[in-house]
C-alpha cells in the first residue's frame, strides 16, 4: 500500500507544495489505486489518465490542491471533449465542446482528474446500477448498494482510490452513497455552487453540487475553491463571513440541535437507522450542545402525493430538452430509456406546467415551514437513510415496476429530500455501523447559509468519533 491513501487532498497537495513528491507521482498512486480495486467494484466507467497526466505537469505547485488527483462523476460537470452519458444510452454520445463552471473552477483549484465515476441513469434513483455500465459495488458489502445517484464516487472514496470525488445532490444523491460507504457528505445550500452554463434551474432548484470526502477539511476547502455565482444563475447564497477552511479552526459555540428518529412520511425506519440517530444526539450532547426531540410538522399524504408527481419531472425535463435539440417526438426518446425513467417519464408527461407550478409552491410552503423550524434550533438531527445500503436490484423496476420502485425510493429517502425542496445545507456524518459491519450515516440540516455551522459540528464530531480509519473489505492495496 503506498503511503499516500492514508492522506487526504489537503495533505497530498501539502507534501507537492513542500517538494516532498510531484503531482505526477500522486496521480500514479491513484492510478494504481483504482487498477487494484475497481474491477471489483465498478466505481469508474471512464479512466482519463493520460488526460489527468498533462494537467498534474502543467498544475502550478502554489495552487489550492497541486495537482492532487480527482474524479468527477458522469452528470452535469462537463469536461470539453469528453462525453457525458448521465449512463443512458441516449446521451452515451453525448460530448460537450466545453467545460462547466465547476469544472473550470477543479482546474483552476489544481486537481487532476483522471476518471469519470458510475451514477444512475439521469440521477434519478437512490442507487448506482445502470444497464449502460452495471452496478457499482459498496466497498463493505459487494452484494449491496453504494447508494446513488454519486454511488461511484461513494465507492471510489471509500475503498481508497482518492480522499474526495465529485458528486451531485438533487434527492440526497450525496448524503445517501455517503451513508452507504461510511464518508463524509455535504449538501451546500442552494446557489452555492453553480451549475452553469448549461443549466440554471434544475427541476425547482433541487439540485446541488459538491463531494464526498473522508474528511471534514477537505469538503470545506473544497466549497471555498468553487463557490460562488456565475453570471445569470437564477440561484445564489450570500458569501459566507469566512471561509470555510478558516471556520473548522473556530471555536465552536454550543449549538441547539433537534432530533427526530421517525419518518415524516409515516414510512418504516430500520431500527439500525434510529439507533444511530440516538447515538449521534447523545454524542452531541456530550459535547455541550443542548440536544431536544423535536419535529416539523409536515403533511406527509400530501407530501407523497406531491413529491412522486414532482420528482418525475426530472426525468421528464431531461427527455424532452434531449429531444427538443434532436427535433424528435418526447416519447421516441423515453422508449430508450430505463424502466424507472420510463414510469417518471410516463407521469410527468402528464403534468400541466400550472399543476406543475401549484406544486413548486407548496413546496416552497415546506421549505418555510422547515426554515420557520429551524429558528428554534441551529441544527436538525435525524436518520440520513430509512435503512442501510439495501441488496443491489432492491430499485429494479424490470423486476418490481416503477410504481413500487418509487414507493421503496421514497421509504429509502425518508429523510433526505426536505433539504432540497428547502435550499438548505445539509450533511450525513458516518458516526456507526451496524453489527454486520454496515455503515449508517447520520443526517445534520442548517440554516440556509449556514454551512460553516455544520462543518464546526461535523470538525467536532470527527474528532470525537474518528472515522478515517475505518476501512471496508475492499480497500486499495495498490
Amino acid at each position: 500500500m503506498d503511503d499516500f491513501v492514508e492522506l487526504d487532498l489537503t495533505a497530498q497537495a501539502g507534501l507537492v507544495k513542500s517538494g516532498e513528491v510531484t503531482a505526477g507521482e500522486l496521480l500514479e498512486a491513484a492510478i494504481r489505486r483504482a487498477e487494484d480495486v475497481n474491477p471489483q467494484l465498478n466505481a469508474i466507467i471512464r479512466p482519463l489518465h493520460e488526460e489527468a497526466r498533462a494537467e498534474a505537469r502543467g498544475h502550478a505547485r502554489d495552487s489550492v490542491f497541486a495537482g492532487a488527483p480527482f474524479l468527477v462523476k458522469d452528470l452535469y460537470c462537463h469536461m470539453a471533449g469528453v462525453p457525458t452519458t448521465g449512463a443512458s444510452v441516449i446521451t452515451k454520445d453525448f460530448v460537450p465542446d466545453r467545460d462547466s463552471e465547476l469544472m473550470r473552477r477543479y482546474r483552476r483549484a489544481g486537481l487532476s482528474t483522471f476518471g469519470k465515476t458510475n451514477l444512475c441513469e439521469f440521477g434519478t434513483l437512490g442507487t448506482t446500477e445502470p444497464k449502460l455500465f452495471g452496478p457499482t459495488r459498496n466497498p463493505w458489502d459487494t452484494s449491496r448498494s453504494s447508494g446513488g445517484s454519486s454511488g461511484g464516487a461513494g465507492a471510489a472514496v471509500a475503498a481508497g482510490i482518492v480522499p474526495a470525488a465529485h458528486g451531485g445532490d438533487g434527492a440526497g444523491s450525496i448524503r445517501i452513497p455517503a451513508s452507504c460507504c461510511g464518508l463524509f457528505g455535504l449538501k451546500p445550500s442552494r446557489g452555492r455552487i453553480s451549475l452553469g452554463p448549461d443549466l440554471g434551474d434544475s427541476t425547482g432548484g433541487i439540485v446541488n453540487e459538491h463531494v464526498l470526502s473522508v474528511t471534514v477539511r477537505d469538503s470545506a476547502a473544497l466549497l471555498d475553491a468553487t463557490r460562488g455565482a456565475m453570471a445569470g444563475d437564477p440561484y445564489t447564497a450570500p458569501s459566507p463571513e469566512m471561509d470555510y477552511v478558516k471556520t473548522l479552526q473556530s471555536v465552536p459555540r454550543k449549538l441547539r440541535i433537534a432530533y427526530t428518529t421517525g419518518s415524516l412520511l409515516g414510512t418504516h425506519v430500520d431500527p439500525d437507522c434510529v439507533a444511530a440517530t440516538l447515538e449521534a444526539a447523545r454524542l452531541c450532547e456530550s459535547l455541550g450542545h443542548e440536544v431536544v426531540e423535536a419535529t416539523p410538522r409536515l403533511d406527509a399524504e400530501t407530501y407523497q402525493a406531491y413529491y412522486k408527481r414532482f420528482w418525475a419531472m426530472t426525468a421528464t425535463r431531461a427527455i424532452t430538452a434531449l429531444a427538443r435539440a434532436r427535433k424528435v417526438p418526447a416519447e421516441t426518446l423515453a422508449g430508450g430509456v430505463e424502466t424507472f425513467n420510463q414510469y417518471l417519464f410516463g407521469v410527468g408527461s402528464k403534468i400541466t406546467a400550472a399543476d406543475y407550478l401549484v406544486d413548486l409552491n407548496w413546496f416552497h410552503g415546506v421549505g418555510r415551514t422547515i426554515a420557520n423550524f429551524l429558528g428554534d434550533f441551529d441544527v436538525w438531527l435525524t436518520p440520513t437513510l430509512g435503512s442501510p445500503p439495501p441488496v443491489l436490484g432492491h430499485f429494479d423496476a424490470d423486476v418490481h415496476g416503477g410504481e413500487e420502485v418509487m414507493e421503496r425510493f421514497l421509504q429509502f429517502l425518508a429523510f433526505t429530500t426536505f433539504a432540497n425542496m428547502a435550499g438548505l445545507p445539509s450533511m450525513s456524518v458516518p458516526l456507526s455501523w451496524t453489527s454486520s459491519g454496515l455503515p449508517v450515516g447520520s443526517q445534520f440540516t442548517g440554516r440556509f447559509n449556514e454551512e460553516g455551522t455544520l462543518f464546526r459540528l461535523a470538525a467536532q464530531l470527527e474528532e470525537a468519533r474518528p472515522w478515517s480509519g475505518k476501512r471496508p473489505p475492499v480497500f486499495a492495496t495498490a
